[in-house]
């Protein structure tokens, strides 16, 4: 690697250590230091440098081995960038399908040469018009591969459950039940869970604990995501399914859950019973949850009277949007897929997940009925913070 490439590996070196370990690159990387590195960046990407790797780089970017030329690959200044810019979870089998161009090295080598140009120019003084017109032009395709993958790349993601094996599109499992999981293509067109017994409600006879916990990284900072489901009509006590904002991928972890739920729950007042969207917040480690959503959708007994009315259940969309500290949570619901959103709650969160989930229970009873939930389709997008 010689000349501007050089100088911008470097200093994409420098900003993915100071990214990981909070300080600028003053010394040579340890072996453990490398090796904290390395696993940083395969958790924050789903993608790998070598932890030897990353140690020698920081003698060369030091100069301390100066003998030696390193000529990373534009795969591992690829996996390099994607952390510096916070890309979005990704893995090797999917890069290669969807980003063998390496999008986000070009990007951020675009974005380093409209600073770097005239710097490294300086020496050989070139009509300024010159300097002016190369910025501009780089200025315009950093711009436009910015938005190229704001609006087209890989930041969108869209899972339609079509394939048997998921773990090949990024999604990890939890706690699998084999007997209910076996049964998840019964409709080749979805993914069907089951409420099976769990719940990650904090309990001081229980831990948390969710069977066939479909679980995968989220993007960084501001993102909208969206679960369908088909059919669900949650009936006994505790029956649920929806999405889980987690902080780290165990259930003990602050947590923002949204679900389409029944509930006959009302304190020991007598209540018709409720289908409802609700939606509850966590600071984890057992701390005491707020439900800060409950939005009926329906009451069954009503419903039974005029049973048109569970037509209202054919179809259900859930969605939050997340921008910095501030979330936004919507239903849709209805005959037809195409139903309007309806808000429910706009509200600010400290918490910071970096895990979504997909989910069915039926809490921690054993008399309440194991149901096929449908799940068709979900949709996870990054979109701009402003």
């Amino acid at each position: 690697m010689e000349g501007t490439d050089d100088i911008i590996f470097r200093q994409l070196y420098r900003e993915a250590y100071s990214l990981c370990f909070k300080k600028s690159l003053q010394k040579t990387v340890s072996e453990t230091e490398s090796k904290l590195f390395y696993n940083e960046i395969l958790e924050q990407t789903g993608l790998t440098v070598g932890w030897r790797s990353l140690k020698n780089y920081s003698f060369y970017v030091l100069g301390e081995n100066s003998d030696r030329q390193e000529n990373p690959s534009v795969a591992t200044l690829d996996t390099l960038a994607r952390y510096v810019l916070k890309a979005p979870f990704t893995t090797e089998l999917v890069r290669k399908q969807n980003e063998a161009h390496h999008p986000y090295w070009y990007l951020y080598r675009a974005r380093s040469l409209e600073n770097t140009i005239p710097t490294i120019t300086q020496k050989k003084q070139p009509n300024a018009k010159w300097i002016v017109a190369i910025a501009f032009i780089l200025l315009l395709t950093g711009t436009a591969i910015t938005l190229w993958l704001n609006w087209h790349g890989p930041d969108t993601f869209t899972e339609n459950f079509e394939n048997e094996d998921m773990t090949r599109s990024g999604w990890q499992l939890q706690n699998i039940n084999p007997d209910y999981w076996n049964k998840r293509k019964i409709n080749p067109h979805a993914l069907t869970l089951y409420t099976l017994p769990g719940d990650n409600w904090p309990d001081s006879a229980a831990s948390p604990a969710i069977q066939n916990l479909l679980i995968r990284r989220l993007p960084q900072d501001c993102f909208q995501l969206e679960l369908q489901m088909e059919n669900f009509i949650p009936s006994g006590e505790w029956q649920q399914a929806g999405v889980l904002l987690l902080a780290d991928s165990s259930l003990n972890s602050a947590s923002i859950r949204m679900s389409l739920a029944f509930n006959d729950f009302f304190g020991g007042n007598d209540l018709p019973k409720e289908i409802i969207v609700q939606a509850i917040s966590s600071l984890g480690n057992g701390a005491k949850p707020e439900e800060f959503i409950h939005y009926k959708v329906l009451a069954p007994d009503s419903a039974a009277k005029k049973p048109i009315l569970f037509g209202n259940l054919k179809h259900t969309a859930l969605r939050i949007e997340k921008k910095g500290k501030a979330y936004r949570f919507l239903y849709a619901g209805g005959f037809t897929e195409e139903e309007a959103f309806k808000e429910l709650a706009v509200k600010n969160h400290d918490i910071v997940p970096r895990y979504v989930a997909i989910f069915a229970l039926k809490g921690r009873v054993n008399h309440t009925q194991i149901v096929p939930v449908s799940i068709k389709k979900f949709m996870l997008q990054s979109i701009p913070c402003q």
